[in-house]
């Protein structure tokens, strides 16, 4: 026979509006936004998504995309090739290859074709780190292997001849040569790496791609699968030097909601 459970957590079982207004306040510690606990409580998350919480949905995986067609039509699109001036649906599923050349700007229209939105960087970072915040999603110490973050270089593969590739090799139209994620080592489908995930259940936030957030400079964050250290550890990464047109082999995203 189980013995009973405390004073606190019986009122937390009986009062779904209570724990959510006991995780908004958790929220508001990390300096999230805080929506009303009575919405918060009755609000689930769609499919794909995972709650963060009880205060916002974030998608389990990097996000695919699909193109959508005039008519209520819709193809895959594919995720080597950038999307240009395609209309495209953010899509959140496990075992295919998320879209890589994509801007921040293309990104939060892909995110909102799905009813969604791009994460703000406080709420990324808190569904990197997990229930007991970490510095990566499995934990304080970097475990090789756990993500898909000590891939090869495909870049100096096709354009450094043998060797690292030189400075004048990164043009615009080499970083997003679609060769470049397709070979054996780059880019690996979304939740391949299933170790590589926090305590909420959200994959791959350290690794395979970088990941765009709603912040107004231009931010991706968690590094990709060649680099996640260069710009600070696993769930601290963050790069603000593109703007939000930028895009390359390394970008890719994953939706809020």
């Amino acid at each position: 026979m189980r013995p009973p459970l405390p004073l606190h957590r019986r009122a937390l079982r009986r009062s779904p509006l209570l724990a959510a207004g006991v995780a908004a306040l958790g929220l508001a510690i990390l300096g999230l936004p805080s929506p009303r606990p009575a919405v918060a409580a009755r609000k689930g998350c769609p499919a794909g998504m995972v709650s963060i919480r009880g205060v916002f949905c974030i998608d389990r995986f990097e996000a695919s995309t699909v193109e959508l067609l005039p008519g209520d039509g819709k193809r895959r699109h594919s995720p080597f090739e950038p999307v240009g001036k395609l209309k495209v649906k953010a899509v959140s599923r496990r075992g295919v290859k998320p879209q890589a050349y994509i801007s921040r700007d293309q990104a939060e229209a892909a995110c909102r074709e799905a009813g969604k939105r791009l994460c703000s960087d406080d709420e990324w970072v808190t569904a990197c780190k997990g229930k007991r915040p970490t510095v990566f999603p499995y934990g304080n110490e970097r475990e090789r292997g756990l993500c898909n973050d000590t891939g090869v270089s495909s870049f100096n593969r096709y354009f450094g001849q043998g060797g690292e590739a030189p400075r004048s090799a990164y043009t615009w139209a080499n970083m997003n040569d679609a060769r470049l994620n397709q070979l054996e080592g780059t880019l690996a489908p979304a939740g391949a790496f299933r170790r590589c995930k926090s305590s909420f259940g959200v994959h791959d936030m350290v690794g395979n791609l970088h990941e765009w957030t709603s912040a107004p400079r231009g931010t991706f964050r968690g590094g990709y699968y060649l680099d996640s250290a260069r710009h600070g550890d696993g769930c601290d990464y963050k790069t603000t030097a593109h703007s939000t047109g930028y895009h390359d082999y390394s970008t890719g995203f994953r939706c809020c909601k």
